[in-house]
């Protein structure tokens, strides 16, 4: 388990460190292809821009598909201001509150990445007597550039255009104490994990009971990363994203999350009792919980009519869209429930 372990966060940091805000994923994926190769799988490419990879299994008729996510939270240059400064369009959730005085890239289609940093328009303490009563909110924060620009023409030189990616610093960092604190962990700690498991298959040699698929989606964070790409057979998606960690809930940072329900409706009754007995036979610390602000690629994949049964585990995540942290006992945990229910 050591070794799995070592690999699956050798692989988180690799993949938070690059970046993929919805909409900018290629240079992820490609990474991911290239991991998938290395094992000996064939990965596809989906039009969409996922990551599909067939693992192998017996029974092709009831296959399992496996999805997490690799896009993030990010923003998009809506306007170049006429101080030289860059208003900005979240992509996904992104709150402002936390995208504050964050370090940034901003990515452009044809003239390289430049640096920046998210902040309050006129952030001064000690100019802006409006500081703390204002409402952090997307209308009022900016992109200051670290370049010598004061107007729109010298950011236009530069090649920065509306519609440019800006990708925020993830500042990954694993403790002593085994936490894993970085932004994007929602859902780049569960792509470790499906490529974790992926290995283990290849290495021990097992050809599972059912098919096996994993996808590893690009557009989750706007809701459709899971509406397409389910291969003849499946009768089950399992989302594997982050477990809610959080105020009236049961589920901490080192334990595996089983979601019983979130916004979105229940899942699927019988699955999650059998990932709950699963968990119970294997004696491992997990938690079921209700989540109430959340969505995920297995609903998409129900929305988008797919006739299967639909779950979601997740390592505990807290403070999530933030500066999110984890435990590598909740990788741990999540990774043995995938290998105990799936045999």
């Amino acid at each position: 388990m050591e070794e799995i372990t070592n690999y699956i966060l050798e692989q988180v940091q690799n993949i938070l460190a690059i970046d993929s805000p919805t909409g900018y994923t290629k240079n992820v994926t490609d990474y991911l292809m290239a991991e998938y190769e290395k094992m000996g799988y064939a990965p596809q490419r989906t039009v969409k821009g996922g990551v599909l990879t067939d693992l192998g299994g017996k029974d092709p008729d009831n296959a399992v598909f496996l999805e997490a996510h690799v896009d993030t939270l990010g923003a998009m240059v809506s306007q170049i201001k006429s101080n030289g400064r860059l208003a900005v369009s979240p992509l996904g959730g992104m709150n402002a509150n936390n995208a504050e005085a964050e370090n940034c890239r901003i990515i452009t289609r044809f003239n390289g990445i430049y640096e920046g940093t998210c902040q309050l328009a006129d952030a001064s303490v000690h100019v802006n007597g409006k500081y703390d009563e204002t409402s952090r909110t997307f209308d009022v924060m900016e992109i200051v550039l670290d370049e010598k620009v004061s107007d729109r023409e010298g950011v236009l030189s530069l090649g920065i255009m509306e519609g440019d990616i800006v990708a925020f610093d993830p500042r990954t960092r694993i403790t002593k104490s085994g936490y894993i604190k970085s932004r994007f962990l929602d859902d780049k700690l569960s792509a470790g994990i499906l490529l974790g498991y992926a290995r283990y298959l290849k290495e021990a040699g097992i050809c599972p009971d059912r098919k096996i698929y994993q996808h590893l989606t690009v557009y989750e964070e706007v809701g459709h990363g899971g509406a397409a790409s389910v291969p003849q057979g499946v009768t089950e998606i399992l989302a594997v994203d982050m477990g809610c960690v959080g105020e009236g809930l049961n589920c901490k940072e080192h334990q595996v999350s089983i979601c019983a329900k979130d916004s979105g409706g229940p899942y699927n009754y019988d699955l999650v009792s059998e990932l709950i007995s699963v968990a119970k036979r294997d004696h491992l610390d997990f938690a079921v919980d209700v989540y109430p602000h959340y969505g995920s690629d297995a609903e998409a994949g129900l929305r988008a009519g797919y006739d299967v049964r639909h779950g979601l585990i997740g390592a505990g995540v807290y403070a999530s869209h933030g500066y999110e942290r984890s435990h590598v006992d909740g990788v741990k945990n999540t990774f043995l429930l995938l290998k105990g229910y799936l045999g």
